[in-house]
């Protein structure tokens, strides 16, 4: 770490958790610390105006899926919705949320990730919802600014009114820092972002609304859902907030820039730890070519490709390594400078990940790399992303697509509308009931790839996936890989103590299917026994031909002796087995009556 990144590491403590939120951060029934009895009467009085607002502006939506279902909404069948019904409602839809300000906004950019929550068409256009808000006038800005740092003239040298970006959140003007200032980077250009003044008190009014109205919402909602629009609430009052506590910002910009303070080829602008606060964050202002223009870093002599490369191993890095990633990928919090070098923005949105999630995320990109499509929904089953009704034909022949677009292959048009049209309503009915850390982190990796794709429309992700496995995590990747192995060995001894469990199972549903059979057995009493020795000593010789290829695979880590004694241990447990199997009277049955045999006498009969 650099002795900048130190320094900053002490003044923002590092704070991480296991789900993707902050500790210090408010649950989503507090407000700025306080319970909801506490609250301002100001945020009350607007939460109950704001509540009527949000009423009339969805009564039309709810109407019209009341009368899907009948038509005369008490009375009458169902209607039929096209395609372009749902096309016009998501206009519509769009254009609500607009209309009804920043919160609303920001949840209609989260519902746009979320192919489980709502129909393609839905998806499609919000994808297209961006923070339509102008700017804040500078006279309010400044009142921010100087309410937190003093009058902006003596803390800044220059200062520039017109801000270089706005959103429905915050806005980020340019400025210069005195030479003889108290800050400790004086005399150098600095990014200063601003909270927007009244943005908070709006959000949380609009907060409780959405947690009023939910209620209502999960129950029309179908069963399957209900669980999942519960934790979508919990995400966005989490994350909403997040964005508006600058100084967890800081803290966790300047976590990740120490991250990579080794990495020449990323850099994160270190921030201004004395005049950051939680509504003011000043970092250094790091000038860049944005990443979507691609004629432009091309015609710097770019490659873009390995520029794609990059940015995706740097998120690999943070997802996997590190456990804390920049979880707003977008464009415009990406740039390049002239030498390659990728420079991140705007860490008002990171997610955290635990040291357990990461661990089940590797095996998901083991299963990525070999190309698994079973070892990917087991993965997701596994981190509780997949329920377990989910119809695994869709889900493999989603699977399949994804891959096939992955590898960066022209995809049959034909062959998605079939899955589509296949798959209506499934996806929704038992969805991927992603918790909070992994639906940031697969909202993370849906913007990442359009990033990636705009860069190289061939871009292969998998094979990037594929050298990390096998590159990258070096003796660590060994040690799971030999974990794994054990686990198998583990797993097949379990199995031959369940076996007998298993064939009563299958003798129950024979019964339930009405099949008798009776069989004569003929035993001497010891093949029983030399039949559960074969299976014990065939699952062992087989865990010890894995053990013995990844070892030999890895003999410049795990060294030579190693690879000689698990080859001498399978070449003996080999010989046991092939012992085993020596000629024997073995078990002799006749079978008396089955359901094939009572078919065939009924042929004959007729």
């Amino acid at each position: 770490m650099s002795s900048a990144a130190a320094d900053s590491a002490d003044t923002f403590p590092e704070d991480t958790d296991s789900d993707g939120l902050d500790p210090e951060l408010p649950e989503p029934e507090l407000v700025g610390g306080v319970t909801d009895e506490r609250l301002p009467l100001r945020v009350r009085l607007r939460s109950l105006y704001r509540f009527f607002v949000v009423i009339g502006a969805f009564l039309p939506f709810a109407v019209a899926f009341l009368r899907d279902r009948r038509r005369w909404l008490l009375f009458g069948e169902g209607r039929e919705r096209t395609d372009a019904d749902d096309r016009r409602r998501a206009r519509k839809l769009r254009e609500t949320l607009l209309d009804l300000g920043p919160a609303f906004i920001k949840f209609g950019q989260m519902l746009s990730t979320r192919p489980d929550v709502l129909p393609p068409a839905y998806v499609e256009e919000l994808a297209a919802l961006q923070d339509r808000v102008p700017p804040a006038p500078w006279s309010e800005a400044r009142e921010v600014l100087e309410g937190e740092l003093g009058p902006v003239d003596e803390v800044f040298a220059e200062f520039e009114r017109e801000p270089i970006s706005g959103a429905s959140i915050g806005q980020v003007y340019v400025a210069r820092l005195p030479s003889d200032g108290a800050a400790s980077a004086g005399g150098s250009d600095v990014a200063v972002k601003v909270l927007r003044p009244g943005v908070r008190p709006r959000v949380e009014a609009d907060l409780r609304v959405i947690r009023t109205l939910l209620p209502f919402v999960t129950r029309l909602a179908p069963p399957g859902q209900r669980f999942t629009l519960e934790n979508l609430a919990d995400e966005y009052a989490a994350t909403i907030r997040q964005e508006m506590d600058y100084a967890h910002e800081a803290r966790r910009q300047e976590l990740v820039r120490a991250n990579f303070a080794d990495d020449p080829q990323v850099r994160i602008p270190p921030v201004v730890a004395e005049l950051t606060t939680d509504r003011v964050i000043v970092s250094e202002y790091v000038e860049g070519t944005k990443i979507s223009n691609v004629s432009t870093l091309r015609s710097m002599g770019i490659d873009t490709t390995a520029l794609a490369r990059r940015l995706l191993e740097a998120y690999i890095e943070m997802i996997i390594e590190d456990g804390v990633f920049h979880a707003d990928p977008h464009p415009g919090n990406l740039a390049v400078q002239p030498d390659g070098t990728l420079v991140f923005y705007d860490f008002g949105l990171t997610g955290t990940l635990s040291e357990r999630r990461r661990d089940e995320l590797f095996e998901f990109y083991v299963a990525v790399a070999s190309e698994d499509i079973e070892g990917v929904l087991d993965a997701f089953e596994g981190m509780g992303a997949l329920d377990p009704d989910a119809d695994r034909e869709f889900m493999r022949a989603g699977m399949q697509l994804a891959f096939d677009n992955l590898r960066g292959g022209e995809v049959d048009v034909s062959e998605v509308r079939e899955l589509v049209e296949g798959f209506q309503g499934t996806l929704r009915e038992f969805p991927m009931r992603l918790p909070r850390d992994l639906a940031l982190m697969v909202r993370t990796s849906t913007i990442l790839e359009g990033v990636c794709y705009t860069l190289d429309d061939d871009f292969d992700f998998i094979a990037v996936v594929t050298d990390y496995v096998r590159e990258e995590q070096g003796q660590e990747s060994v040690q799971r890989l030999l974990e794994a192995g054990l686990d198998e060995a583990a797993r097949i001894g379990l199995a031959v103590f369940r076996a007998p469990t298993g064939a009563e199972r299958a003798l129950d549903r024979v019964r339930r299917g009405n099949v008798e059979v009776t069989a004569r057995v003929h035993d001497d009493g010891r093949v029983v026994r030399r039949l559960g020795l074969r299976i014990v000593l065939g699952g062992l010789t087989t865990s010890g031909v894995v053990m013995t290829a990844l070892a030999y695979g890895f003999r410049d880590v795990v060294g030579t002796v190693i690879v000689a004694v698990t080859a001498a241990a399978t070449a003996g447990l080999l010989g046991l087995t092939a012992w085993s199997f020596r000629r024997s009277r073995g078990i002799r049955a006749t079978p008396q009556f089955t359901r094939q045999n009572m078919r065939e006498r009924q042929g004959r009969d007729e």
